[in-house]
């Protein structure tokens, strides 16, 4: 008679049975990151996601996170129902929090602790109606086994070194920017609807030079008329 275990099959939910129970603005602004975030990195070898059970300790299925928004670099972007670090690559390189009365304490003292433990590099935490962080905006790096702040520039920006963004308030809103061009991220429709202006400022742009060019050609033409030479 055989006394082999069969190995007992851990399960690992999709849902850590909490309702999100927060504002329109705060669903709000953690969906536009994570759309901005995956627009960035279409057709690139990123996977970003967010809201998202990250489990961090193989065969422990209480160990695990929920960032609002996350970034991995070289990895599959194919969808996942959960993210397991062990199966992947490497544990999230970024993440975002969007914090409210409700997870201001979640977002600035136990999520970073988690992070910090688990790898990650930078993390950064937002807060939308400027109540419950003082600065709205902060970011930190991991230095050794804990998180350090980031030091803001002169104009209060902020640098994630990893994914090479400048962050910073444009009045009550978080603005992402390329580090190294300068351009502000946009969502897939807000980019189509600027580069159609930037078309149709292109071809009237386009179409005053012609008119300009017509209007001295005519100048001249009269000024040749005046003087008695013929055209």
């Amino acid at each position: 008679m055989s006394t082999a275990s069969t190995p007992v099959e851990i399960e690992y939910p999709e849902s850590d049975g909490q309702p999100m129970g927060e504002t329109d603005l705060h669903r709000n602004w953690m969906m536009r990151l994570i759309e901005l975030l995956q627009h960035r990195y279409h057709n690139q070898q990123v996977y970003v996601s967010g809201d998202l059970l990250v489990y961090y300790e193989e065969g422990t299925p209480h160990k695990f996170v929920v960032p609002d928004a996350f970034v991995v670099q070289n990895c599959d972007p194919g969808e996942r129902r959960t993210y397991k670090i062990w199966e992947e690559p490497a544990p999230p390189q970024v993440v975002f929090e969007v914090t409210s009365r409700s997870s201001k304490r979640e977002d600035t003292i136990h999520k970073p602790r988690t992070y910090a433990q688990i790898g990650v590099r930078e993390y950064f935490v937002y807060d939308p109606t400027q109540d419950y962080l003082d600065p709205p905006l902060r970011g930190y790096r991991l230095a050794g086994d804990e998180h350090v702040p980031i030091e803001p520039d002169a104009n209060g920006t902020l640098h994630c070194e990893e994914l090479d963004l400048m962050l910073n308030l444009d009045g009550l809103g978080l603005v992402l920017r390329d580090g190294s061009t300068g351009d502000r991220l946009l969502l897939k429709w807000e980019a189509e609807q600027a580069a159609k202006e930037a078309e149709k400022q292109a071809y009237a742009a386009e179409h005053q030079a012609r008119l300009d060019a017509e209007a001295e050609v005519d100048r001249l033409r009269e000024q040749l008329r005046q003087s008695g030479q013929d055209v």
